[in-house]
């Protein structure tokens, strides 16, 4: 967006009033290419006439199939480098534009929630996962500098910013020069003022420990852990081309909770993987009751090829893995709502995300975030009464001390603890 800002373009809210629509696919697994493909198909439903761009993963992966098979798209931009959009659009038969004034990364246009922005460190991956095609779509891992990654944050923070989330296939193996992540977050604990810095996707294999000390000095960094334990069977992991153990990775998460108390745990699950069997199931479970994780997604298998897992013996049906992918599922419930069940009585900064209708009219609903929510994966938090007996006006975006009064389901209930002024 910004590169086309820069040729002249000019983005807009509404698709009637666009020459260029853009969709933004994933390929990862067979899930996602078929709500891209459905994106697709919906948008030329709804806008017949007008040009569709098809990029990000699916267009990367598979746009010479694509390009036969569906010609409901106009073109095909993928993620190799992402400074050549506009000659992919001048492609389509428009012109050059009136070029504006070159954006730069801190100045680019914000899609993330009021409050919050996504700086993505580095791209591809090394780990080489036996199930996973991002290195064949993204390629191997290539870090931006630190100098480069800390300008980006002092702007976004400069244009009101106040949650910094630190993504990547695999922050952890960041690495610039002598720099890891430590140092990366050392530098970024430099810039001046209050705001979060979350830290989203680390592989268990090379967790940076020492990020704990910059975490245990400075409350900016907020004590949330992304990290995809992915499974607990040794024949899994060694299968999934992991190195870890249950053993290691339930002792990685002693070591957090030990040093921060405070720490929110995120994982993610895969089932389904070809050669699992009941007792490799069983192992996962019980590593689940052990870890008790605040959040967990779990995925069943998908057979990707290309990979190393694809032509694997032993393919588990599907039926089975949504199975088990529901068995842990239910087990999770039970797990977040006794975890969050610990926030009660607590007050907290808790960030606005936007203002819900409420139908009886008594009350002024807000939806908004604890640090234990990342956006859009988590739960969430419902906050009343924000302008009782005020004369300030909240908006999207605040973060404003509350105290948490209840939890329903995943929910949390929060007050102002003190007045707006």
């Amino acid at each position: 967006m910004a590169h086309l800002d820069g040729a002249g373009w000019l983005s807009v809210d509404d698709a009637a009033y666009a020459d260029l629509i853009i969709i933004n696919s994933c390929g990862f697994i067979e899930d996602a290419k078929r709500e891209s493909i459905d994106a697709v198909m919906e948008w030329r439903r709804l806008y017949p006439g007008k040009k569709i761009l098809l990029a990000g993963c699916l267009a990367q992966r598979y746009s010479k199939d694509l390009a036969e098979s569906l010609p409901e798209v106009n073109g095909f931009f993928g993620t190799d480098d992402i400074t050549k959009i506009t000659t992919a659009v001048k492609s389509l038969g428009f012109g050059k534009g009136a070029p504006t004034k070159k954006l730069s990364t801190g100045d680019r246009p914000l899609l993330s929630l009021p409050g919050s922005a996504y700086v993505k460190i580095s791209e591809g991956c090394d780990n080489n996962c036996s199930y996973c095609a991002i290195p064949l779509i993204r390629g191997r891992l290539r870090c931006r500098s630190v100098k480069d990654i800390v300008d980006e944050c002092r702007r976004l923070l400069e244009r009101g910013v106040l949650e910094l989330c630190i993504i990547g296939q695999d922050i952890g193996a960041y690495r610039s020069g002598d720099s890891g992540l430590p140092e990366l977050l050392a530098a970024i604990a430099e810039l001046p003022g209050n705001f979060w810095v979350r830290l989203l996707y680390m592989h268990p294999d090379h967790f940076p420990l020492p990020i704990l000390d910059l975490m245990e000095k400075d409350q900016r960094f907020i004590p949330y852990f992304d990290i995809p334990f992915q499974h607990a069977s040794p024949t899994i992991l060694s299968a999934m081309n992991r190195n870890g153990t249950a053993e290691t990775y339930l002792a990685l998460v002693e070591t957090i909770r030990n040093r921060l108390p405070a720490a929110t745990i995120r994982t993610t699950f895969l089932v389904g993987f070809p050669g699992e069997t009941e007792r490799d199931f069983a192992a996962l479970l019980d590593f689940q009751e052990k870890l008790r994780p605040d959040w967990l997604g779990c995925f069943s298998y998908s057979r990707e090829e290309d990979t190393a897992a694809y032509d694997m013996p032993d393919q588990v049906l599907e039926k089975t893995a949504l199975a088990r992918k529901r068995k842990i599922e239910e087990a999770q419930v039970r797990i977040t709502e006794k975890n969050m069940d610990r926030f009660v009585g607590q007050t907290l900064d808790v960030m606005l995300e936007e203002k819900l209708d409420d139908e009886s009219g008594d009350d002024e609903l807000w939806l908004g975030r604890l640090y234990c929510h990342a956006p859009e994966v988590d739960g969430a938090a419902i906050i009343t009464d924000l302008t009782s007996g005020t004369k300030k006006e909240p908006k999207a975006g605040d973060v404003l001390p509350c105290k948490v009064i209840a939890r329903r389901g995943f929910i949390l209930e929060v007050n102002l603890s003190q007045p707006l002024s």
